[in-house]
């Protein structure tokens, strides 16, 4: 019996192997350029969605002013009232308000009305490529984490955590907001000073800022919805996590190999994060930030105004950054609209 070509056999192997590879490339791996949304201009529409947990029209009768007080006309996503058990309807129809905000040329922007959960759920019913084929901002925080990672990583596209249409807007988050999606500063976020940040490892990193709520993260761990982390700043917050919790979750980001590849580090604030019941031991929420980040050797420090505090900045996943962990602050190294 005559035996195959042993070349034929090594490049069916080395071709096997590239197949292999590229199924656990993360997704920003694909070699498609950066994209930056259109800025904000007075007149423009904003596409309300609800991607997650339900919202009731009362309370978007009681966003839409503050829209419009900023000069913005609304648009309702078709499916937002919908209601399935905690959901703002069936996935489909959730994702289809996602896609359909995109599509529309007569939408600029897209803002998440809540959080709570439901955005994992949807991810893969969203069309990426129209996505990146219309660019626009979309913005939101805490559960809407996911979405924001999955355009990032799948699109490219640089999307925004910050405030959620049930969110506090008041003078300070709406100024950053400003400043940084209409206007197009390349600005300092800074700390007011009733809100100290405490440094971790002193020192300055530039990257790609990429982060939103803890948890969420964590539970996309193993999917191929979140970014390329190597050279990146890592921001994370969290609400209502013990903190044993918040070991648990850092825990798993450094099994993964996510901490590792960082080149900065910053906690942003956790809200009603307790060290546990009063009557057992427990390890400190600086303890556990010790024991995570410091052997990283990367600037990193706790403490930034982003997530579930009603004083917020808008930070851009996927925006080029310099942060100085000593005085708590994230430079944008240039304009994250056009």
């Amino acid at each position: 019996m005559s035996q195959p070509f042993s070349g034929n056999r090594r490049a069916l192997l080395k071709l096997l192997g590239l197949t292999l590879l590229a199924t656990q490339l993360p997704a920003t791996a694909n070699p498609l350029p950066l994209i930056k949304p259109r800025r904000l201009h007075p007149g423009d529409t904003i596409g309300l969605i609800s991607p997650a947990r339900l919202v009731d029209q009362k309370t978007v009768d009681e966003f839409t002013p503050v829209l419009s007080q900023l000069g913005l006309n609304t648009k309702l996503g078709t499916h937002i009232f919908n209601q399935y058990g905690y959901l703002a309807g069936q996935d489909a129809e959730r994702a289809a308000d996602v896609n359909a905000m995109f599509a529309d040329s007569s939408v600029q922007a897209v803002l998440a009305m809540a959080g709570g959960w439901g955005c994992n759920r949807i991810l893969p019913l969203l069309d990426y490529q129209l996505i990146r084929q219309n660019p626009k901002i979309i913005i939101g925080y805490s559960d809407v984490t996911s979405l924001l990672l999955a355009i990032y990583a799948h699109s490219n596209l640089i999307t925004f955590h910050g405030p959620l249409g049930t969110s506090t807007w008041n003078w300070f988050s709406i100024q950053h907001l400003q400043r940084i999606l209409f206007d197009g500063e390349a600005m300092t976020l800074q700390n007011l000073l009733s809100t100290p940040v405490e440094t971790i490892t002193r020192g300055k990193a530039r990257g790609r800022l990429v982060g939103g709520n803890l948890s969420l993260i964590a539970a996309l761990v193993g999917s191929d919805y979140l970014p390329d982390w190597e050279h990146t700043i890592l921001f994370v917050e969290d609400i209502r996590e013990e903190v044993y919790r918040i070991d648990r979750l850092l825990t798993q980001l450094k099994l993964a190999g996510i901490l590792d590849q960082l080149a900065g580090f910053i906690f942003a604030q956790c809200i009603n994060c307790p060290a546990g019941d009063a009557n057992e031991p427990s390890l400190t929420l600086r303890q556990v930030l010790s024991d995570h980040i410091k052997p990283l050797g990367v600037p990193a420090w706790y403490g930034s105004m982003i997530g579930h505090i009603q004083d917020k900045f808008t930070v851009p996943i996927g925006g080029m950054v310099e942060i100085d962990a000593e005085r708590g602050t994230i430079r944008l190294l240039e304009p994250v609209v056009i």
